[in-house]
């Protein structure tokens, strides 16, 4: 008796950003991204956004450039929660930046933009 093997390919989920309504761009395979980590993906008009993936699998896209030194350097920063929100921290000046929301949790007078993320 012949038994057939089927070889399968695996799939590869990538994901998009919105970085305007109604337009996505793939920024980076889902499985990239390492869970509490940042990474910083270009956009073709040459913005950079900081892309993260939390402890619970949610992702999330907001601006890179931290706004109080003007840095392309949120990817870097420690991702928390406070107060059950997710947040991550600059790691220059140590503000923190809402994930869901941008704004900022240590200053209410500044934000960074935040953009839609899926899976694809």
């Amino acid at each position: 008796m012949t038994t057939l093997t089927t070889l399968t390919t695996p799939t590869t989920t990538t994901l998009q950003i919105s970085p305007e309504p109604g337009s996505w761009v793939t920024v980076c395979e889902e499985d990239r991204l390492t869970p509490g980590r940042g990474v910083a993906a270009l956009l073709p008009d040459g913005r950079q956004v900081a892309v993260f993936r939390d402890r619970s699998g949610r992702t999330y896209a907001i601006d890179n450039r931290d706004p109080f030194t003007g840095a392309q350097v949120l990817s870097r920063g420690l991702v928390g929660s406070a107060e059950g929100r997710p947040f991550v921290a600059s790691p220059l000046l140590k503000q923190r930046f809402d994930l869901e929301s941008g704004r900022c949790l240590d200053d209410e007078e500044a934000a960074v933009a935040v953009y839609p993320v899926r899976a694809k």
